[in-house]
């Protein structure tokens, strides 16, 4: 074989890779006045501004949530992915005023069957948990 056929297949093997596993996309860190998402639950003796959570899209719909909290000298890690809509991000019909263009835009994500809404407000490297209740419904997304 070729060297330029040895190449070749190793590009190929690459790109087929990167299909199948998905690309980041974007990465965001969780509003520190945001709730955390009910998959996490913050360990005994640590105070919420201890525990940063960020959300990791990818290209193949993937979301991956990490969770990083100091608990005394220790870090406690907890990595947990559900899949985005694959008609997201969705918008409302009528967005609320005082948003900038295309805002807010949400993803509907589901984990060991919890369902939680995340809201994207403006183009920055930030979310929030919402709990809006007219979010939810017109959403179609039943609340718990």
């Amino acid at each position: 074989m070729s060297s330029y056929m040895k190449i070749l297949s190793r590009i190929v093997i690459v790109y087929l890779a990167l299909i199948l596993t998905g690309c980041l996309e974007s990465s965001f860190d969780l509003s520190d006045e945001s709730r955390l998402p009910r998959w996490f639950s913050i360990p005994e003796g640590v105070s919420r501004s201890d525990v940063k959570v960020t959300l990791d899209y990818y290209t193949d719909g993937e979301a991956v949530f990490n969770f990083l909290a100091l608990q005394e000298k220790t870090f406690i890690r907890e990595k947990l992915s559900g899949d985005t809509l694959k008609n997201g991000p969705l918008k409302l019909k009528n967005p609320p005023a005082g948003y900038p263009k295309h805002y807010p835009m949400y993803q509907v994500i589901t984990i060991n069957g919890i369902t939680e809404i995340i809201e994207h407000r403006k183009m920055e490297s930030v979310f929030y948990i919402t709990d809006d209740p007219a979010v939810w419904k017109t959403l179609g997304v039943e609340q718990r």
